[in-house]
C-alpha cells in the first residue's frame, strides 16, 4: 500500500476549534495534537516583522484600518482579529512569536508560510527580513507562493531556502469558471477547459493531455529547485480525468505535490481526498485533519 498523503493543518485549523485561524491559540493546539505541517499566512509589515494575515488591508480580518504594509510591527501588538464582523479577544500574531512558540514547543511540526505579498517590493529588506526571521527553524520552513518572482528573489537571496510554488495564476480548472471574481487570474477559460491566458489556450490543437504536460513543463523552470508544487484538488482531479497524472509527472522531476483546500463536509472534496490519495499526491491541506485522516485510511 502506498503511504498516505502527510496532512497540512490550512491556517492551523484543527476540525472545528473555537480559536480563529491564524493564531497563536490555534498553532499551539495543532502542536499539542501533533501535526506534521502547520501553514499560516504572513504579509509583511512597514518594519521588523510579518503579520499573520491573509488580506493587504488590516480591516478585512482586524480591528485595525489601513494597509497592513503601513502598519509599525508596534502597531500591530495591538491588533485584534474579527470573526463574522466582530472584534474577537484574539491577539494577531506576528511571525516572530510563532518562530519563538515552535523553538520552545517539544513537537519538531514543520511550518509552511504562504507569501502573500505579490507586488514586488521596491528593495531587498523585507525579504531578507523574512529569511532573518525563520533563520531558527532551519529546514523545518518551506516558504509558498503563487508570485514566483518573489520565490525566485528569495532563492538569490537564501539559496537554501527551501521553496514552494502555487501554480493558480498560471493555470487552474474551476467547475463554475462564470462566477470567478473578474480580477481572479487566470482570466482566461482556454479552449481545453483550462483557465489559462498563455496562447496555447486559445486553439485546441493538441490532445489535452499533450497541452497539460507543456503547461507543466512550462511551469518547472519558474521556480528552480522548488521542492513542492501547490495545486488546488480540484485541478489536480480534472487533470486525472484528461489522463494526466500531476504527481507522477512532479514526482519524475523530484518534486512533491501538495493538494489544497479538502475539508470533510464537502462531498467533492472527501472524493477528491481518496482519489488523490490512490494518485499519490504528497500532502493534502486541510481544515479538518483529525476527520480527513480517518478518511484516508479506508
Amino acid at each position: 500500500m502506498n503511504p498516505l498523503p502527510i496532512l497540512v493543518h490550512h491556517m492551523a485549523a484543527l476540525d472545528g476549534w473555537p480559536h480563529p485561524p491564524n493564531t497563536l491559540e490555534m498553532i499551539e493546539a495543532s502542536l499539542n495534537a501533533g501535526a506534521a505541517i502547520i501553514e499560516i499566512d504572513i504579509t509583511a509589515l512597514a518594519d521588523d516583522d510579518y503579520l499573520l494575515v491573509h488580506d493587504p488591508l488590516l480591516e478585512r480580518e482586524t480591528d485595525g484600518q489601513g494597509e497592513v504594509g503601513a502598519c509599525s510591527a508596534q502597531a500591530a501588538r495591538t491588533l485584534h482579529f474579527r470573526v463574522n464582523g466582530a472584534v474577537t479577544a484574539y491577539q494577531v500574531p506576528l511571525l516572530s512569536d510563532v518562530v519563538a512558540l515552535l523553538m520552545r514547543h517539544t513537537h519538531p511540526a514543520q511550518l509552511q508560510l504562504d507569501f502573500k505579498n505579490a507586488m514586488p517590493f521596491a528593495n531587498d529588506e523585507p525579504l531578507r527580513r523574512l529569511i532573518n526571521l525563520i533563520t531558527p527553524l532551519g529546514q523545518r520552513a518551506i516558504v509558498s507562493s503563487g508570485a514566483d518572482w518573489q520565490l525566485r528573489q528569495l532563492r538569490r537571496l537564501a539559496p537554501s531556502l527551501r521553496l514552494g510554488f502555487d501554480i493558480m495564476w498560471v493555470i487552474d480548472w474551476s467547475a463554475n469558471p462564470s462566477k470567478r471574481h473578474p480580477e481572479e487570474l487566470p482570466h482566461t477559460l482556454g479552449a481545453y477547459g483550462y483557465l489559462d491566458d498563455h496562447v496555447l489556450a486559445q486553439r485546441k490543437i493538441w490532445a489535452t493531455v499533450d497541452y497539460l504536460h507543456d503547461r507543466c513543463s512550462a511551469l518547472l523552470g519558474l521556480v528552480p529547485n522548488a521542492e513542492v508544487f501547490y495545486v488546488r484538488h480540484t485541478f489536480i482531479a480534472q487533470c486525472l480525468d484528461d489522463g494526466f497524472n500531476l504527481a507522477d509527472f512532479l514526482h519524475a522531476h523530484h518534486i512533491k505535490l501538495d493538494a489544497w483546500t479538502l475539508d470533510i463536509g464537502n462531498p467533492i472534496a472527501e472524493k477528491n481526498a481518496l482519489r488523490l490519495r490512490d494518485a499519490k499526491v504528497d500532502f493534502i491541506t486541510t481544515n479538518t485533519p483529525l476527520a480527513m485522516a480517518t478518511l484516508l485510511q479506508i
